[in-house]
């Protein structure tokens, strides 16, 4: 199943990442750039070191200016995430440009990879919940409190993972049809933010 195969990856470049746990460590992406292996490795990097980024600029006593150039990383960052799922959703209009449509086809309310997307961050959840699930020298309740939650979050994992396939199974027989818009976000584009037409 493709959800099986994509979270394999997320937890590998999780694991890869917190080996140093570092948001400033260089990126190598192990698989073949043409594969979407390599995609799926790439977005789920990008979301451990903005989940790690949300941490730091979180601080109290962060310095203003370093939450400033944190807070415009978080903002790469998340067009970059955007990047990757579109990236992902080509792969999958590709994989299925030849299937034949039903008449009563329907399109769903989100496409395969903002799907994945929500599984990547998943893996992020499960991750770091049974890291708390287990940490030293936490109270008894806090370290029930995050197995209850870790028990939810593997119980979403089954259902997420189960509708992508499903979904993906619909597409390849023709009983769902994907059509992706882009995302056209306005807040970084010099001509749709007011802010930065202002500037120029």
């Amino acid at each position: 199943m493709f959800s099986d195969f994509a979270y394999r990856i997320f937890e590998e470049s999780i694991k890869k990442y917190h080996e140093k746990d570092d948001v400033h460590q260089p990126f190598a992406n192990p698989y073949p750039q043409d594969g979407v292996a390599h995609l799926l490795y790439r977005k789920n990097w990008i979301d451990t070191v903005q989940w790690h980024y949300e941490d730091i600029i979180r601080d109290p006593d962060i310095d203003p200016s370093d939450a400033l150039d944190l807070k415009r990383k978080i903002d790469a960052s998340n067009q970059d995430r955007t990047d990757l799922v579109e990236y992902i959703d080509s792969y999958f209009l590709k994989k299925y440009q030849s299937v034949q449509i039903r008449n009563a086809a329907t399109i769903n309310t989100e496409s395969p990879a903002w799907a994945i997307d929500r599984l990547s961050i998943l893996a992020l959840k499960i991750y770091h919940m049974a890291e708390e699930a287990q940490r030293p020298g936490a109270s008894g309740e806090h370290l029930q409190k995050c197995k209850d939650k870790l028990a939810v979050l593997l119980e979403q994992r089954e259902d997420l993972s189960s509708a992508i396939d499903q979904l993906l199974a619909d597409i390849e027989a023709g009983k769902k049809y994907m059509k992706v818009y882009k995302q056209m976000k306005m807040y970084n584009d010099e001509e749709l933010n007011p802010v930065l037409r202002g500037q120029k």
